[in-house]
């Protein structure tokens, strides 16, 4: 234990008086978590859109106000040409064309149905579709305004006696009430920042034994193997789980994601999880002789692992390889821990199966990378 503190205290040493890996460490998780949690969202929101109004009619503008009073859409452009409409989309000053026709009002009270067509741009096909539903849910509720004012006559010849029917659907959002993307985001941002100071900082440590030449010194002091990774990975588990405490306060006070669950059981979960990914920063500087190969091989890793874990994409959207690929990523299953006990509240039961695969992963490499560490003497 006396050899552990030893070399433990000799890596805090060695962090702290490099100057250049501080804000590594400190300022760059910090300055990621506010950018990338504002910046990779998918809220749909002030989309710009041109109104072709060619009734000109007192229900028309009624109808039109429905969309420039909303928080989501954002009046640019009036105009009595769909061909102006359709350049401003190409043009990318639109993303959405409200084409109103002539003989809206009369058809409205006439007939009790007229068309209105959307022209939405759906380069991006996502976007699109959600300026869709947004414009679907205006309607909803112009019709219903509309009905409710009897503005549109309603035959009830045919109902005889009985009463007009009024279905109503009330939908109820659980787990993230407003719908607000960013209480989604955070958390799993969270973990791919702690699992990239982790992964970077552990694998680019012995690598730099390895360069200044401080390795050989090592290997053939009696330091045993253990102790000496021991003592290698412990000062990045500390600094780990503090990186993790920044963005839990930072999540909580800036970005206001609510807490449903416990604290606790994320560090619990986040302890396991941290040597995962400083077994796998181990493995690297193994199997790699500069911290220039260990900084290519990390970052290789971490692109699939980012992309397979459910972060941007739904896994349930992905090819069934790619779903089944996504079993050996650990950063899937701590993000879908963190998002679980955070928004839903989860407790140790409902994350057993998930916490016991991080554990086995977690031996598995931390066993493999100190068998593959090789000492001159023992």
């Amino acid at each position: 234990m006396r050899t552990i503190l030893i070399i433990l205290r000799k890596e805090f040493l060695q962090i702290f008086r490099n100057r250049g890996m501080l804000p590594i460490i400190f300022a760059m998780p910090v300055v990621q978590l506010l950018i990338l949690s504002n910046a990779a969202t998918f809220d749909v929101k002030n989309v710009r859109f041109a109104l072709v109004d060619r009734d000109r009619s007192e229900l028309s503008e009624k109808f039109a106000g429905h969309f420039s009073s909303s928080e989501y859409f954002t009046l640019t452009a009036r105009t009595f040409f769909d061909r102006t409409a359709i350049e401003s989309i190409l043009e990318g000053s639109n993303r959405l064309a409200v084409v109103i026709p002539e003989h809206f009002e009369k058809d409205l009270y006439r007939k009790g149905n007229a068309p209105v067509q959307f022209l939405i741009d759906a380069e991006d096909g996502y976007s699109a579709g959600i300026i869709q539903a947004y414009a679907e849910q205006i309607v909803a509720a112009f019709n219903e305004e509309i009905l409710e004012l009897r503005l549109v006559p309603v035959d009830l010849s045919s109902m005889g006696n009985s009463v007009l029917p009024d279905i109503r659907i009330i939908s109820t959002n659980w787990y993230n009430p407003e719908l607000e993307y960013i209480d989604f985001m955070v958390p799993g941002i969270l973990v791919v920042l702690v699992t990239m100071i982790g992964m970077f900082l552990s694998g680019m440590n012995i690598v730099r034994e390895k360069e200044i030449g401080t390795i050989e010194q090592i290997n053939v002091t009696p330091v045993r193997r253990y102790q000496f990774i021991t003592g290698k990975l412990l000062p990045f588990w500390i600094i780990g789980m503090g990186e993790l405490t920044v963005g839990l306060i930072i999540a909580r006070f800036v970005f206001h994601v609510p807490m449903l669950g416990s604290y606790a059981l994320i560090y619990c979960v986040a302890a396991v999880y941290l040597l995962v990914v400083l077994g796998m920063g181990v493995l690297i500087s193994t199997v790699t002789e500069t911290q220039q190969q260990a900084m290519f091989i990390a970052w290789f890793f971490m692109v699939i692992f980012v992309l397979l874990s459910g972060l941007f994409t739904s896994i349930e959207s992905m090819p069934t390889w790619a779903q089944n690929l996504t079993l050996l990523n650990p950063v899937r299953f701590f993000v879908d821990i963190m998002r679980r006990i955070m928004l839903k509240g989860a407790g140790p039961a409902d994350i057993t199966p998930e916490t016991i695969g991080l554990g086995l992963y977690a031996v598995s490499i931390l066993g493999f990378a100190v068998n593959r560490y090789r000492k001159t003497s023992e």
